[in-house]
């Protein structure tokens, strides 16, 4: 197991190899399809974005309620693949990396290796799991769409495997 806290910087995922298996710690932020979407919107109309995307990773995650006692509720990773058409945009703002669940299209994987990013699975049907990796949870953005707000994660010891490297390299192949 390799241990890696955010941010994170180009230099630091160059070391990382597809099938990789690797304990995040640090904040990475949840995102979803309609917070995709708008970030895009923002970004094409030149508007500030609710986070700073530099150096940053987005976990493709809607978390359920928060029970009483607990920091945030189930939180596995959702399919990767609907992200696809987002993944350029948020590159080109300093993003660097994803969490999902699933292949991604040889384009995603190709955006991955021009901007040296990295592409991590987070094991699927493991949501209470990876709740209790959870230490803290903070909306940021567009707390209107509910679960599929933008949410601040601080995470220890969670559980990713590199599933597309910085040099393209995809341990499940393409879409």
């Amino acid at each position: 197991m390799i241990n890696i806290k955010t941010p994170i910087t180009k230099k630091e995922i160059k070391v990382l190899k597809a099938g990789d298996a690797v304990l995040l710690s640090g904040i990475i932020y949840t995102a979803r399809d309609q917070a995709h979407k708008k970030l895009v919107e923002l970004i094409e109309q030149n508007k500030k974005l609710p986070l700073e995307l530099k150096n940053q990773i987005v976990y493709y995650c809607g978390p359920t309620a928060t029970p009483p006692g607990k920091s945030i509720g189930s939180c596995g990773p959702t399919t990767s693949s609907r992200m696809d058409p987002f993944v350029e945009p948020l590159f080109k703002q300093g993003l660097l990396g994803m969490i999902g669940k699933g292949r991604r299209s040889k384009k995603v994987r190709d955006f991955v290796k021009k901007y040296n990013g990295i592409y991590f699975i987070s094991p699927s049907g493991c949501g209470a799991l990876l709740a209790g990796k959870v230490l803290s949870k903070t909306v940021v953005g567009f707390k209107e769409l509910g679960p599929e707000a933008i949410y601040r994660l601080e995470v220890k010891d969670f559980p990713l495997i590199v599933s597309i490297d910085p040099f393209g390299k995809s341990i499940l192949g393409d879409v």
